[in-house]
């Protein structure tokens, strides 16, 4: 698969969401930031983008997806920590 294509699924699925694919061939990290990750936990946020590449995954298509998930307001605070961090 090529990053346009897991980008527009994820786009589809989540159109205010804020993502980041690396990776090739079958194998990808994806960091998405999206408010409809509000109240859910790290499980429930890796299901509802597994589910977007359930396809895939049983083809082979895709073979790994790595999944880095985030409200808004977490991806900002992770920001400040590892901004704090380097200040040091």
């Amino acid at each position: 698969m090529e990053t346009s294509e897991i980008e527009a699924i994820i786009q589809q699925a989540l159109p205010d969401a804020e993502i980041d694919v690396s990776g090739e061939e079958c194998s990808f990290t994806l960091a998405i930031i999206s408010d409809t990750f509000e109240g859910q936990n790290l499980m429930q946020r890796q299901k509802l983008v597994l589910a977007l590449f359930q396809t895939q995954l049983k083809t082979g298509r895709l073979h790994a997806l790595t999944i880095k998930a985030y409200t808004p307001a977490q991806f900002a605070e992770l920001q400040n920590t590892h901004l704090v961090q380097l200040e040091c």
